[in-house]
């Protein structure tokens, strides 16, 4: 996507983190993304949804996936897997909980950007049905084929490769 697009499409889902005790003595707990949820919620950020013993699940807030033209052709080829994924982006927080949620994603491009900056948790979650056709019908409306066009290189001009001396002549 170029700087400053906007999107086409927002849609909206609800994002939900998993807390697992660590078997760690430098660590209390194991923090990831496990899934999203068609829509957003009235739930506030953090709410326990499940909780056993060594693991519970926040609804850890709302996010948007956001569709843009130009993408089309990744989304696409995420969809072709069989196995389509939305990568969500947890950033650490100074508040009252470790983790942010700052993206989610359908484009396995810029999903994997986001690891780039070490302290993000990024995950790859299996993509809800309902976002499955939400996006297949994006591509059938904006995608369009471009053609691939190899460039030609310019022959190497000899002379513009050849030594010279002090004074200007050629070797």
């Amino acid at each position: 996507m170029s700087p400053g697009a906007l999107p086409l499409l927002r849609i909206p889902v609800g994002v939900v983190v998993e807390r697992r005790k660590a078997d760690s003595p430098w660590i209390d707990f194991v923090w990831r993304g496990v899934g999203v949820l068609p829509d957003e919620s009235e739930m506030m950020p953090w709410t326990v949804l499940r909780a056993q013993e060594g693991l519970t699940l926040f609804y850890a807030g709302n996010a948007m996936v956001d569709l843009y033209r130009s993408e089309t052709e990744r989304y696409r080829d995420n969809l072709a897997t069989g196995a389509p994924r939305i990568w969500i982006v947890l950033t650490p927080s100074e508040g009252a909980w470790p983790y942010a949620v700052s993206a989610v994603t359908a484009d396995p491009a810029e999903g994997e950007a986001f690891t780039e900056a070490g302290a993000n948790l990024v995950e790859a979650v299996p993509m809800p049905e309902i976002l499955h056709k939400a996006i297949e019908n994006f591509i059938a409306e904006h995608h369009v084929e471009r053609e691939f066009v190899k460039r030609e290189r310019r022959r190497a001009d000899p002379e513009a490769l050849a030594r010279r001396h002090h004074d200007g002549e050629h070797e």
